[in-house]
């Protein structure tokens, strides 16, 4: 017997993100929800590793030097990796990267200028970047939300966040953000948020 987790994996993910776009009402394009469903499905791997630890560890402002300063081909290459790598810590690890005082909206300008600098390097209508150069805009323009449709498939995937630990966390979380999305899954945990002083 041989069980097809590829298919099954790819599966989970493109459900998860076209779920999480319906819960959230982020509008955003089948072309890019698959994109993200096929990115989580990447960094599932272990060699995925390597993009991680590099969007983790070192200062993103460098890693966008290094990869202004590379060859045309290699540029495009390094400038997707950081913006994928960006979008996925962000949505996955965003409580890792403001523990280190990370700002998202830091991460999230460098991501989307990632994906804008991929974007403006692929000519419209070359059969190579047929279209998507309009994906990568459109990632550029969405960071931030993709981000929450990422969090929330994080949220709900992570044994983390079943725990009381875990939702003490996303409610300390909500109130220092407010997120929307936050007291929607603070909801689902039988929790009503009230922010300090309104009760």
């Amino acid at each position: 017997m041989t069980i097809e987790t590829k298919a099954r994996i790819g599966e989970f993910f493109l459900e998860s993100v076209e779920a999480a776009c319906k819960n959230q009402r982020v509008d955003a394009s089948q072309v890019a929800q698959a994109y993200v469903a096929g990115l989580l499905e990447d960094f599932v791997r272990p060699d995925a590793h390597g993009t991680l630890r590099e969007t983790l560890d070192r200062s993103l402002t460098l890693v966008l030097d290094e990869a202004m300063q590379l060859a045309p081909g290699e540029r495009f290459e390094r400038l997707k990796g950081l913006g994928d790598g960006t979008l996925y810590v962000s949505g996955f690890f965003g409580e890792h990267l403001e523990r280190r005082g990370v700002d998202d909206g830091f991460v999230a300008s460098i991501g989307g200028y990632a994906y804008r600098s991929a974007a403006s390097m692929l000519r419209p209508g070359a059969a190579a970047g047929s279209g998507f150069g309009d994906l990568f805009r459109e990632l550029a323009e969405r960071f931030a939300v993709l981000v929450e449709v990422i969090a929330e498939i994080a949220e709900r995937t992570t044994l983390a966040s079943r725990s009381p630990a875990g939702t003490l966390r996303l409610y300390e979380k909500w109130l220092r953000t407010g997120n929307e999305r936050l007291g929607r899954e603070l909801a689902a945990h039988g929790l009503a948020p009230l922010k300090p002083g309104l009760a």
